[in-house]
């Protein structure tokens, strides 16, 4: 096929591929109101449907023995998810208040999901023990969420337990609660849900397809092809939802939206195809993002627990680690074997600033904590009508 047909099959394709998600995000989030589902697991839904492409993207490259194009697009749009949602989400509103009850129950699950990520990736288990590794968490935790408060006690959970837990999924729907007002549905729901699932399924095939083909054609390695530019455009419509929420005030349901939408990733679009499938032979660049995918994970999360959401400042180094990520991925993109100096410094050196920045005591003043918890040391506040936290002013 002449380049101008491949440039033009992938710029359609991904365009029909991202407009139909949107499609499909809202009638799956009709149908599931229809059905009665809790906010939280409305939440879920709408978080693989806005999936979709990615997850096709990778089945597509894995089925065709490009290995390492699957893998960079899962992993790869979970790194960049991270920057987008919450790095790009706090930098416009200025800080993002969350419940620290929310972080530690959906930051304990998307850590242990890129944890098993890494292994898997680097072949220290196999891709089935990976995916029941994660079901087991996961399984329990889309109980626990679709159970909600009220049914709690009808769960066999230790009663120490039951009541903070009843807490933590309290909160979490508060925040999904504030973006997800879908309409009840109604049958011709069903049936555009599914029309829009074959044409997101089949454009993203498309669109994975005619992206390695240029990608080989211009001898662009496969795991910038996947890692880089197929995981950013199948994440832009995220990007762009996570934009418009934070810039009008409601970006705290970006933190539950950022986590499902990584460990459906992994489990969807990752361990469940590669099981089927195979994964290949170990990938040391494949290992870099899944190393970079926990790492900044468990950042984001310490500085989220911290101070009680996510301030400018946190969201400013979370978009500077992406950036850091990405040339040290692209500096050793064309080598087989890249030495530590271009792999393990960059990495090291992100992760000796961030642990600076969470050993510096934040701003002495207190936030008002979101509602329904009380404030926590760390809290910092600001002047009315400012979006910049006292610790930057001074910077």
């Amino acid at each position: 096929m002449p380049v101008a047909l491949e440039v033009v099959a992938f710029c359609v394709a991904a365009a029909v591929s991202l407009a139909t998600s949107y499609l499909l995000v809202t009638r799956l989030e009709r149908i599931g109101e229809r059905l009665g589902l809790s906010e939280a697991l409305l939440g879920m839904v709408a978080a693989l449907a806005a999936d979709a492409p990615e997850i096709t993207s990778a089945v597509s490259a894995l089925a065709a023995h490009q290995q390492k194009v699957g893998a960079g697009v899962i992993i790869g749009s979970n790194v960049f998810n991270l920057a987008a949602l919450l790095g790009l989400g706090a930098l416009v509103a200025g800080r993002i208040a969350l419940h620290r009850k929310v972080v530690l129950l959906g930051g304990s699950v998307g850590l242990w999901v890129a944890a098993v990520c890494l292994v898997t990736t680097t072949g220290t288990i196999p891709p089935g023990a990976g995916l029941a590794a994660v079901l087991a968490v996961l399984i329990p935790y889309l109980v626990l969420l679709g159970v909600g408060r009220a049914r709690l006690g009808s769960l066999p959970v230790a009663r120490r337990w039951e009541d903070w837990l009843a807490v933590a999924i309290h909160e979490e729907e508060q925040e999904l609660g504030d973006v997800i007002h879908p309409p009840h549905g109604r049958r011709q729901d069903v049936v555009v849900g599914a029309a829009a699932l074959v044409t997101v399924v089949a454009a993203s095939v498309v669109m994975e397809r005619s992206g390695a083909a240029l990608g080989t054609r211009f001898g662009v390695p496969q795991i910038i092809t996947g890692g880089v530019v197929l995981a950013a455009v199948t994440s832009l419509p995220n990007a762009v939802a996570a934009v418009y929420l934070a810039a009008r005030g409601r970006g705290a349901a970006m933190l539950s939206t950022t986590l499902n939408s990584n460990t459906l990733n992994v489990a969807a679009g990752l361990l469940l195809p590669a099981t089927i499938i195979g994964l290949g032979a170990p990938s040391v660049h494949s290992a870099l993002i899944a190393v970079w995918y926990l790492g900044l994970t468990a950042l984001a999360m310490a500085f989220a627990y911290r101070d009680g959401g996510v301030r400018r400042a946190t969201g400013v180094l979370i978009i500077g680690s992406y950036l850091v990520f990405l040339g040290s991925l692209l500096a050793t993109a064309h080598t087989s074997a890249p030495g530590l100096r271009a792999t393990g410094v960059p990495l090291l050196l992100t992760a000796a600033g961030w642990t600076a920045g969470l050993a510096r005591r934040p701003g002495r003043r207190r936030a008002p904590a979101p509602p329904g918890e009380a404030a926590q040391p760390g809290d910092v506040t600001q002047p009315a009508g400012s979006t910049e936290t006292s610790e930057e002013s001074s910077s």
